[in-house]
Formats: structure tokens, sequence, C-alpha cells
């Protein structure tokens, strides 16, 4: 008998695979397949002999990529406002440029090249939308993009090769994942539902869109959470909101031609070309060091919700779920590279293809490689940038793309009284600063005991329940004092430089 078992766990995923019509479901099948692949780590993985491609792989793919225009979009002209506020003169069509530039780095070399081949338990780098609400501090502050995008990368090599990212997800507790991820989701779909009406008020002319809009959007949520295809929420419900809003008098500019954008690093880092900054000095290098720590400090609760998507949909004895390290190293490698280059992102890991990925039950590599194909073909196409960055299809695809399975997300992980009182505690003291400071400090109290299970603090050795979560607050804390993000204590930055 052990003989047998042993047998079977040498054989290749193309020796042990199967059929669809072997089995009685088709969720069935999907979990099969994730149960077989063995994907090796830093080695050659290639598609029919390693993994294969499903029909599943087309929606995170279409997510994926809808989701980079809108997220990056955002990115650049948050950077562009706050540059030309400041006195920089950038081209009239310098935002759409550089995401497009941004699209075919990602697409060719990481999304088809990291996780298609190389890693397949790394998820794509995509991009760090907390970080949209500092880049105009970051600016003010006397931070360059090139300098910013460096040190996020310096810094988030050390935490991925450290292993540091997976020790610090280790650390957090179902009900500090369980607040974050209420937190986040209801945030974010504030926001972006607040967005969605002020465009409609000013720019549509058009006040009652969003209510007829959202109205469709969630009957047909729930629709497919029944029939349990969430995993078309994102396409579908773009389409529909591109559709809906268009036949509701809302018009689309269609300005962006096909062809490829300046692909020359030069041009972007010119004195009078690209950003029109050249080079950074060494003062802008000083000036981004807080920004990137807090960047960084952000990215394990943004990647650890991500992961639980997998560990919630994928079969217990699967070896695909997301290497938190790994996937670290290649968005610090993916930030270098981007930044070097000229473009704009700040990278984290990919939730809008992440997500309805782990939703539909497929492991990361088939679908790293359409979205590779997807965001190369949109980004040289152009009208479909410009579809994809409209402000309904934005709201709508991150509405229940991210924010909605954020909250059902969290919502599950909450199953008990002690959970609930950690995750009480994260969202309140999120909503007091931001996230990192809500992770940090609930972190800190759950692995000492004093909050959610008591038991949790003694069974711990005391570095993981003092140490490591103590010095995570103190130097979140510390960073977000000293850049002026804490109420009531003034920006003290400058004394320290």
């Amino acid at each position: 008998m052990h003989d047998t078992h042993h047998a079977s766990e040498e054989l290749s995923y193309k020796q042990r695979r199967k059929k669809s019509r072997e089995f009685q479901t088709r969720a069935e099948y999907l979990e099969h397949e994730l149960s077989i692949m063995n994907p090796k780590r830093w080695g050659i993985n290639l598609p029919f002999r390693d993994y294969n491609f499903e029909p599943e792989d087309i929606v995170p793919a279409l997510a994926g990529t809808i989701g980079k225009v809108v997220m990056v979009a955002a990115i650049v002209g948050v950077w562009a406002a706050a540059l030309q506020l400041n006195g920089v003169e950038l081209s009239p069509g310098f935002i759409m440029e550089n995401t497009r530039y941004e699209m075919i780095i990602v697409g060719l070399l990481f999304a088809v090249f990291f996780s298609g081949f190389l890693n397949p338990n790394a998820n794509l780098a995509g991009t760090h939308g907390p970080m949209v609400a500092v880049i105009g501090s970051v600016v003010a502050s006397g931070g360059h993009p090139l300098a910013l995008g460096v040190a996020v990368a310096a810094m988030g090599l050390v935490l991925g090769l450290s292993k540091g990212g997976s020790k610090l997800i280790e650390l957090t507790g179902n009900g500090v994942r369980g607040g974050l991820l209420i937190f986040l989701g209801l945030v974010g779909a504030k926001t972006y539902i607040g967005k969605l009406i002020a465009w409609s008020n000013t720019e549509a002319a058009l006040p009652h869109l969003p209510f007829v809009l959202i109205s469709v959007v969630i009957i047909v949520y729930a629709i497919l959470a029944r029939y349990k295809m969430r995993w078309l929420s994102i396409p579908l419900c773009s389409a529909i909101a591109l559709g809906l809003s268009y036949a509701l008098g809302a018009r689309v500019i269609t300005e962006t031609a096909p062809g490829l954008p300046n692909m020359n690093p030069a041009y972007w880092w010119g004195e009078n070309t690209g950003w029109c900054m050249g080079l950074p000095t060494s003062a802008e290098w000083v000036a981004v060091i807080p920004w990137a720590l807090l960047a960084v400090a952000m990215w394990p609760p943004d990647f650890l919700g991500h992961r639980v998507f997998q560990e919630m949909n994928y079969p217990k004895t699967t070896k695909v779920l997301m290497n938190v390290d790994d996937t670290m190293t290649i968005t610090s490698i993916r930030q270098a590279v981007g930044s070097v280059l000229g473009g704009g992102n700040l990278a984290s890991s990919w939730g809008t293809y992440m997500i309805p990925a782990a939703i539909a039950k497929r492991p990361i590599p088939a679908g790293a490689i359409l979205t590779g194909v997807f965001c190369i073909g949109a980004a040289i196409w152009g009208r479909p940038m410009d579809f994809a960055s409209w402000m309904p299809v934005v709201a709508v695809a991150l509405l229940v793309g991210v924010f909605l399975p954020l909250l059902e997300a969290g919502m599950q992980m909450i199953r008990d009284e002690k959970s609930s009182q950690a995750a009480g505690v994260c969202i309140f003291a999120s909503a007091l600063v931001n996230p990192v400071f809500g992770w940090s400090l609930t972190m800190l109290l759950d692995n000492m005991g004093l909050i959610g299970d008591a038991h949790r603090g003694k069974q711990l050795k005391f570095v993981d329940s003092v140490v490591i979560p103590g010095a995570a607050f103190a130097v979140c804390t510390f960073i977000m004092a000293a850049v002026g993000i804490l109420p009531g204590i003034p920006k003290f930055i400058d004394k320290l430089m």
C-alpha cells in the first residue's frame, strides 16, 4: 500500500491528468487539476507538461487586464496631477502613454516569463492601490518617482529574500485577517461609489446613472453568486457598465490610437521629455525613504488578502498556493525594472487577477500567460485602454472584482467571539489611522493574547508573540508619525534629514 502511494507521488502532472468528462462536476475536475500540479520553484515550467489551459483561465486574465489599466492609470494620474501642481509641465497624453508602457513591461517580462514559466507559485506583480492616496504627499516632500520605485524595490527584496513577508502573515490570526479584509472592502466600495456619483453629477451630467447601474450590477452579482459563477463578475459586469452607461447617455472619449509608446528609458527620464524631471538628486533619494518603507509595510496585508482566496477555494492538498516570499521577490524585481525603464507604477500583488482566479479554482501560470498577452494586446491596440479606464467601468470592475470579495472573505474568517473581537479592534484601529496601523497594532495585541484567543500568546514563542509583532508595529508607527500620517502629530521627517 505504501509503495503504491509512493509510486503515485512520483508520477508527473501529465501522467496523473484525467479528462474532464471523467468527473461528475466541473468543480471536481478543477480541484483534481489543482491537486496533481507540482510546479518547479525557480525552474522551467511548461504549458501542457506542467499545467494546462482551461476556459476558466480567460476570465481572470480579462479581469486582471481591466484591473491593470484601471490601477496603473490611477497611479500615473496622481503622479501627473501632483507634479503639475509642483510646476512640472507634462505632455497632454503623458498618463495614457506611460500606462501603455507599463502594460507592455509587465505583460512581457513578468506575467508571461516569471509567473507563467519560471515560478508558478508567485502571483503576478500588479499595482499598489493604497499608494494612490499618498503620492501627492511624496511629491510635496520632495520625492522623485524613479527614486521611490527603486527604494521600494530594494526594501521589498530584503523582506522577500529574508522570508519576512511569510513570517508576518503566519503571525496574523484569523480575526485580524477578517477585520483587515472587511475594512479594505468597505472603504474601497465607499470610495469608488462616491467617485462614480461625483463623475455622474459633473462630467456626465447624469445624476441617476449610479443608482441604476449599481442596482443592476448588484442583481447580476447575486445571480452569479447563486449559481457559483462569481469568477465571471469582472468581465460581465464591466461589459454591463459600458453598455448600460452608454444607453443612459454617457459617452466614452476614445482618443488612444493603435501603436507603441516610447520604449526608450532616456526619453522618460529626460529633463525636457517624459517625466521632465531628469534623474533624482541625492535629496530626492533621501526624501522617498519613509514612503518606500510605508509602501513595503503595506505589502503583507495585501498579499495575505490574496492568498486567503486560494486557501478558501483550493483543495487542502494542493501545491499551487501563492508563495508570499517569492511573490515579494518578483514584485520587487518588477518594481526595479519598471521604474528604471521609465514607468510610474508602484507594484504589489495583483489582486484583480488573483481573486477571480482563486474563485474560479485555477492555478496561477496559465492565466498569467493569457494576462500578459491581453495586456500587451490592449496596450498596442489603444482603444481598450480608453474603455477600461472609463469611470463606470473602473468603479464596477473594482466593486465586483475586489471590494465585494474582500468583504465576503473577511466575514467568512470571523467564526467565533474571539475572532470577532480581534476583527473589531482591527477595523477600529484602521479607521483611526490606516490599514497598516490597524494590522500591526491588532497583530501585536492578538499574539500577546490581550484580545481574541487568550491562549495564543502562551502557545507562541516570545519572539513570535512580542518581538516580531512589536518591531513591525514600532517601525510602521514611527514612519507614519515622521511623515505626518498619525492624527495630531506634526510631520517631523524634515528635522531628521
